[in-house]
């Protein structure tokens, strides 16, 4: 029997990218209806070869359909998703709109899969640095208890848009063209072509306490998600002039021993996680191989030997599909 779904913001990266997934994965779509601002309305998006409409975004849009998969901003989905509860439209929301609720469900399948049934009519997809991360931490978190985390951001500058892609792109045109007089930049708030950025578009605040909201979203999700406030973990999230794929370097403290074999031992059976391990190889992930693919990465396993248990990894995954669209489907595809 299929199912008639909503992708709301359509025509965004993430949008674009969550009909790509719902086709691949052969989601038993009857009725598609794309939804995005009055600007998109009337513009064509192609689904299973055939072109598709998009409309205009209304408290109407839900009549009849089954699944909305939002993923248009946190304003949007705020304003939106009770619109769609209350046609009976069941929301997995790609925005932090409703991460933090207390009555909603952040799910990554392969960690807690056992949280969508708890649904009040939204579920809600992560952050994408969070969904790899916790992909890694879940296992070992069983194995051997973690007391605290680090993790440093490397993220592409696609978790921004499609505009942050124009802008990297002519910015990096401007530069090696040896132009003078000053770019016009709209999203980063400084240079991102041959920079590295500790803050990631010009809307990432930085809190009191010195996080930006990026690094404390991470904080809070990775804690809710693995359902312990126990351990500690600190973040410094990090856009970097690359187009797709974000990479993370995670340092665990663990209460018990956990070897570097242990954790690879461990982290290869993990569902979704793909263990690259051979330095002598110079075999390890990269943000190049890891776009366009489902899994998380996992190279560089190595015993920390500042503490008496820790181990560093580096840790990839391509965030418009494991970081977002993938999850929100697989979201779907357990709801159904």
């Amino acid at each position: 029997m299929g199912v008639n779904v909503a992708v709301v913001g359509v025509t965004g990266a993430v949008g674009t990218e969550m009909l790509r997934v719902l086709e691949r994965r052969d989601f038993p779509v009857d009725e598609l209806r794309p939804l995005a601002s009055s600007r998109s309305a009337g513009k064509s998006v192609v689904f299973r070869g055939r072109e598709v409409q998009v409309q205009e975004l209304t408290a109407d849009s839900f009549d009849g359909m089954n699944i909305g998969l939002f993923s248009a901003g946190g304003g949007i989905s705020r304003e939106f998703v009770p619109h769609a509860i209350e046609k009976n439209c069941v929301v997995v929301d790609n925005t932090s709109a409703f991460r933090m609720d207390e009555d909603v469900p952040l799910v990554v399948p392969e960690v807690n899969a056992n949280r969508i049934s708890e649904h009040k009519g939204v579920i809600a997809n992560p952050n994408c640095s969070t969904i790899q991360l916790v992909l890694v931490l879940k296992p070992i978190h069983d194995a051997v208890k973690i007391k605290r985390v680090v993790v440093s951001t490397y993220q592409a500058v696609s978790g921004a848009g499609y505009n942050a892609l124009i802008e990297l792109k002519k910015e990096t045109e401007h530069v090696l063209s040896g132009k003078s007089e000053e770019f016009n930049r709209s999203i980063f708030p400084h240079q991102i072509a041959f920079n590295v950025l500790p803050q990631l578009p010009q809307s990432d605040a930085f809190k009191e306490n010195g996080y930006t909201d990026e690094e404390m979203k991470m904080i809070n999700e990775t804690k809710k998600i693995l359902e312990d406030s126990s351990f500690r973990i600190t973040t410094t999230t990090v856009r970097v002039p690359v187009y797709r794929g974000h990479s993370e370097s995670v340092n665990i403290e663990t209460e018990g021993p956990l070897s570097a074999d242990q954790a690879r031992g461990l982290l290869s059976k993990a569902e979704g996680v793909v263990v690259l391990d051979e330095p002598s190889k110079q075999l390890y992930p990269l943000a190049t191989d890891a776009a366009g693919k489902d899994e998380t990465f996992v190279g560089r396993i190595r015993e920390d030997q500042s503490v008496e248990n820790g181990l560093n990894m580096w840790v990839v995954s391509d965030n418009l599909l494991k970081g977002a669209a993938l999850n929100a489907v697989q979201i779907a595809e357990k709801l159904i």
